[in-house]
């Protein structure tokens, strides 16, 4: 197997435990990795501001790919690559999918106030609460919420129970099938279920991007070809990323369909699986590491 030159590791359901803390199991072997000469990536469907307190429970330096392959900037804020959806594509997908507005939004490529745009938000709603929230600063509300696009956006945001959001995909895959060739017609669409809280979210994004594209977009920049990357995730918006790389690892924790898929399998995210997975298939094969946080 290719020596791992870059590692790629989802945020939620990956690298976060169920505190919302990176384990000091998994800070240790991404430390011992990145005193190695290898770069640690964090490519997750978040947008930048919202996974930058993640970023900086690392100490080392990192690139964050958000937006699910949408956005990629330094930990430091200095962008290095941009995707965004045209504007007319974006309200073409507002417009074709009235009956899931609620709960829908627009997110702009912002890092202050006016980056997530709802029609209308529910402060109250038992779900998105705590997120909305935390993030109020970066919200608004513009009423029809098309008429928030007065430039091109990095993507439309569904969110949802799994029910409402299984249709919803499937609604804008019908979308696609019926696109006639017309710019407006053409996006991509990224899936990110959470059985067990009855939660889901189906981004829009430009056509052509996902965490696989980017992420290998960026490798290449960096010299790095997909036999050296090694990538962790756990939830559907990572398949693409996972198919890219030269080795895909899935969370203990990962939902049934990528674990069906026959990749190797790491440690719940609980466990401290993303910290196993790096000694074990990165850092131990060159030198023995062991880290003395790593779980029993």
């Amino acid at each position: 197997m290719m020596p791992i030159r870059l590692i790629a590791l989802d945020i939620d359901g990956t690298l976060l435990d169920a505190r919302g803390c990176v384990p000091e199991s998994n800070r240790s072997a991404i430390r011992e990795a990145v005193s190695r000469g290898i770069e640690v990536v964090l490519v997750t469907g978040r947008r930048f501001t919202f996974a930058l307190p993640v970023a900086e429970q690392i100490p080392a330096p990192l690139v964050l790919i958000a937006n699910n392959g949408a956005v990629v900037r330094s930990k430091e804020g200095e962008t290095k690559l941009l995707h965004l959806l045209s504007r007319e594509t974006a309200r073409f997908v507002i417009r074709a999918t009235p009956q899931f507005r609620t709960g829908s939004a627009v997110q702009f490529n912002r890092l202050g106030p006016r980056q997530v745009i709802y029609e209308k938000i529910d402060w109250d709603d038992p779900v998105r609460s705590g997120y909305l929230k935390r993030n109020r600063q970066y919200l608004a509300e513009v009423s029809p919420l098309e008429d928030c696009l007065d430039e091109d956006p990095i993507q439309v945001m569904f969110t949802g129970s799994m029910a409402r959001m299984r249709a919803a995909a499937d609604f804008l895959d019908g979308l696609l099938a019926q696109a006639d060739g017309a710019p407006e017609h053409r996006f991509a669409v990224a899936r990110t279920f959470y059985e067990s809280r009855d939660f889901a979210l189906v981004d829009v994004i430009r056509a052509g991007i996902s965490k696989g594209t980017t992420l290998l977009e960026w490798a290449a920049m960096r010299g790095i070809s997909r036999e050296g990357i090694m990538a962790i995730g756990d939830n559907l918006n990572d398949r693409e990323m996972l198919e890219s790389v030269g080795l895909p690892v899935v969370m203990g924790n990962s939902v049934p369909e990528l674990k069906a898929l026959g990749w190797r399998e790491t440690l719940s995210v609980d466990e401290g699986g993303v910290g196993h997975a790096i000694e074990e298939y990165v850092l131990a094969p060159q030198s023995g590491f062991r880290s003395s946080a790593r779980p029993a």
